[in-house]
């Protein structure tokens, strides 16, 4: 049994609505390591795809795991800071990243952004993507009204619930 990218990611969406800190799965030659503890309070993650089994980690295997997520993490954060939780603008309402992975705000590279400062949005507009593992989704605003402030970059790696976007809401009309 293999396991596909939609498999991985129910077991990331799994991991990160459970109480569980830690998971390592290994099969065949694909080793998933999933680990709470770490860069910015989310889960990270550590795939291997050696046809070399590991012999140097010990018959529990959870050392070696949280030392090669320690080390994915730690590649990560000298990449980048760990950004600071924006402060909302009074009257303004978020949207917030829908999982863990790489945040885009154009559709390709080149491309125009969904939206802008100053966009007008309403419930059902795209207003980016995020990426894991190859496979993207699309962020809908789910409110209606304007763009206020954009508060990540296109490319960067965001956590579940981390604000992306401010929007000052409009009424319904």
């Amino acid at each position: 049994m293999d396991l596909t990218e939609d498999d991985v990611l129910e077991i990331l969406n799994l991991i990160e609505k459970s109480s569980f800190d830690f998971l390592q799965l290994q099969m065949g030659d694909l080793k998933l390591v999933v680990s709470k503890q770490g860069y910015m309070g989310s889960a990270a993650l550590a795939t291997s795809n050696d046809s070399a089994p590991s012999t140097d980690a010990p018959a529990s295997g959870q050392p070696a795991a949280k030392a090669s997520v320690a080390e994915a993490k730690s590649e990560s954060a000298t990449a980048q800071a760990k950004p600071k939780a924006p402060v909302a603008p009074k009257g303004t309402l978020p949207i917030t990243a829908p999982m863990v992975g790489t945040f885009y705000i154009t559709p390709e590279p080149g491309a125009p952004p969904f939206v802008e400062v100053g966009s007008h949005i309403d419930e059902d507009t795209t207003v980016g993507l995020v990426e894991v593992m190859k496979v993207f989704t699309a962020v809908k605003s789910g409110v209606r009204g304007v763009v206020a402030e954009i508060c990540v970059q296109s490319g960067q790696f965001v956590e579940y619930g981390q604000t992306l976007f401010f929007v000052k809401p409009e009424d319904n009309r």
